[in-house]
C-alpha cells in the first residue's frame, strides 16, 4: 500500500507544460489554466481513500506544514522547506518534533488557521477524532506517531514512538495537507476549505472541477493564475485531440507516444501560444509549485 500510494503521489505531480515561449518561466498575472483529467474523483477529499485525481486538481486548495522545494529537481530530507511551518526542531532523543505555525495564516472561509487544525488533522489521520474518513489508506503511514499536542496557538509538537530521522518526509508529501478543525470530514468530500493560492469554486461529475485565485493568499503576489479549470475527459484519444487542438494548456506524462508527441511539437510551433493562458517551456512541473514557492 504505501509503495502505491507514492506511486499514486508522483503521478498525481507530474504534468508536461508545452509552448514555444522561452527558457525563463513568464512570470505574467492571470490566465485561466485549462487542464483535463481521465475520470471522476469520488470525492473531493485528499484524505479519503486512495483519491490521486482529487489531489491532482485540488492540491493548490491547500498546504501543508513543509514541502519540497520546487525548484529542487530531486525530492530528499534536505530539500525540505517551511510552508504552514516556518521551520521545526528535533528533541534530543529525537522523538519530538516540534513545528513553530505562521501567524495571520486564514482559511478559505474567513477563519484564523491555528495548532488545532493541525491537530485535528492527524487525529484524524489516525482514527483518532469523532470525525471520521470513509476510507483511511494513510493511516499506516504514521504507525509511529503517538500524537500531535499544541503548544499555543501557534506551535505544534509531533510525538514518535522511536525516532524516526526521515518523518518530515512524510509531512512535506503530497498526502499531507492539513485540513481545517472547524469542517467536517463529509463537507470536505464535497466542498473542502483550505489555505491555499486557490479555493474551490464546483465540482461537476462527468464535466469539470473548477479552482478560482484566492485573492487574500498568506503569499504575497501569489498565484499568478486567476484560476485553473480540469475538464473530465474518459477516453484519452480524446483529450489528446483537444490538446492539439489547443483546448488545453497541459497534457500528462505516459500520454503521448514519441511520433504523436513529435507531431504536437510540430503543430504547436505552427501556431502561437492561447491568448491569456499558462506560458511555458517544455518541462517537468508539480501541481505544488502552483502555490507560489519563491
Amino acid at each position: 500500500m504505501m509503495l502505491s500510494l507514492r506511486a499514486a503521489a508522483a503521478a498525481t505531480a507530474l504534468v508536461i507544460a508545452i509552448s514555444d515561449s522561452s527558457t525563463a518561466l513568464a512570470q505574467k498575472q492571470g490566465g485561466i489554466l485549462k487542464m483535463y483529467i481521465w475520470d471522476n474523483p469520488p470525492s473531493m477529499s485528499m484524505l479519503d481513500g486512495l483519491n490521486p485525481l482529487a489531489a491532482r486538481a485540488t492540491m493548490s486548495v491547500f498546504n501543508n506544514l513543509v514541502m519540497f522545494d520546487q525548484h529542487v529537481k530531486q525530492s530528499r530530507l534536505s530539500s525540505i522547506v517551511p510552508d504552514l511551518a516556518t521551520g521545526w526542531s528535533w528533541s534530543e532523543d529525537g522523538t519530538k518534533l516540534t513545528l513553530p505555525l505562521r501567524q495571520s495564516v486564514k482559511w478559505h472561509d474567513g477563519k484564523p488557521f491555528t495548532a488545532r487544525d493541525v491537530q485535528c488533522t492527524w487525529d484524524l489521520v489516525l482514527d483518532k477524532s469523532s470525525d471520521k474518513l470513509r476510507v483511511n489508506t494513510i493511516k499506516s503511514w504514521y504507525r509511529n506517531l503517538e500524537g500531535v499536542t499544541t503548544n499555543g496557538d501557534h506551535e505544534v509538537t509531533f510525538h514518535l514512538k522511536r525516532p524516526q530521522p526521515a518523518f518530515p518526509m512524510l509531512l512535506a508529501s503530497g498526502f499531507a495537507p492539513v485540513y481545517p478543525c472547524h469542517v467536517p470530514a463529509a463537507q470536505m468530500r464535497q466542498h473542502p476549505i483550505g489555505t491555499g493560492p486557490f479555493k474551490f469554486v464546483e465540482f461537476k461529475p462527468n464535466e469539470y472541477i473548477k479552482v478560482t485565485r484566492n485573492p487574500d493568499y498568506w503569499k504575497k503576489d501569489r498565484p499568478y493564475l486567476d484560476g485553473i479549470e480540469y475538464t473530465i475527459i474518459k477516453n484519452m484519444s480524446t483529450a489528446t485531440l483537444a490538446f492539439i487542438s489547443g483546448k488545453f494548456d497541459m497534457t500528462f506524462p505516459n500520454t503521448l507516444t514519441v511520433p504523436l508527441w513529435n507531431d504536437v511539437q510540430s503543430q504547436r510551433q505552427e501556431r502561437p501560444p492561447p491568448t491569456g493562458r499558462l506560458s511555458a517551456p517544455i518541462g517537468v512541473w508539480t501541481a505544488r509549485r502552483l502555490r507560489g514557492r519563491k
